[in-house]
């Protein structure tokens, strides 16, 4: 054995322990991230649409180090196995090589299970939760391109796909400008859909506090519209909404309280 020999496979020893320290690091911070998506998938769907898009983001990044981490350590090991080949009787070189390679593909078959993030336990929980939308009545925020604007609807959920994260949804009182087309069809993405509570379980429904902003129908329509809580009665919500002046004043009214969803990030009327 040559010192040269010796001299490489101990640098690619070094390595080979580098590269696993760090990619335990990289599996560390990748379990994070899970915690992490399960934490927010507790949120409505408009905040696990923003936050959860940035935190997939960054679990990709993991995942695509990890990958990059993993195809070091076939270099090296691959690296290693020729020096070692070299070294060994000719006889037991065969075995030691299909024993090395058999590893070699686990790894490989590992990393290609890790090239695109996988979605928590919780995360795909809550999909189903959205799924389960099915035929229910939420807010959506629909394009009006007449009007050049977005505003909130009453819309009936009809299909949701979990690998493009859409809601399919159907508008069932479309405005005196739509009836001679009928009911309308949209396609929204999660961010655009606030589930209702439960009309039928008070403990799904938000405390507003008195102040607090809010979206609602606006009683008789099917739109909703930014509003200002007053107070809080057991099955609904006294409001004053926005722009609502009659006789120089705002006037309060009840709306009840599962038609009644917090207001969106950046809502804009």
């Amino acid at each position: 054995m040559s010192s040269p020999d010796i001299i490489g496979m101990l640098d690619n020893s070094k390595e080979l322990d580098r590269l696993r320290k760090e990619q335990e690091e990289v599996l560390l911070e990748i379990n994070k991230m899970h915690k992490k998506l399960q934490s927010i998938c507790r949120a409505a769907p408009e905040v696990v649409e923003k936050l959860g898009d940035i935190s997939l983001s960054r679990l990709k990044t993991l995942y695509t180090r990890a990958k990059d981490l993993s195809e070091s350590e076939v270099t090296v090991s691959s690296q290693l196995l020729g020096q070692i080949d070299a070294l060994l009787p000719t006889g037991t070189q065969g075995q030691l090589r299909r024993r090395l390679e058999g590893n070699e593909q686990k790894k490989k078959r590992a990393k290609a299970d890790s090239e695109m993030p996988r979605l928590s336990p919780s995360m795909c929980s809550h999909l189903e939760s959205l799924a389960n939308l099915k035929g229910e009545q939420v807010a959506a925020r629909i394009t009006q391109e007449e009007a050049g604007k977005d505003e909130w609807f009453v819309v009936k959920v009809t299909h949701f796909d979990k690998e493009t994260r859409q809601f399919e949804v159907l508008d069932e009182e479309p405005g005196d400008e739509e009836e001679s087309t009928g009911q309308r069809k949209y396609k929204l993405p999660m961010s655009h859909i606030i589930p209702f509570p439960k009309w039928n379980d008070l403990s799904s429904v938000p405390d507003f506090p008195p102040g607090k902003h809010v979206l609602a129908v606006y009683p008789e329509t099917t739109a909703l519209y930014k509003a200002t809580v007053v107070k809080r009665k057991i099955d609904d919500y006294v409001l004053v909404f926005d722009d609502d002046e009659e006789d120089g004043s705002l006037p309060k009214r009840s709306v009840p309280v599962h038609r009644v969803v917090p207001l969106p990030e950046g809502y804009r009327p």
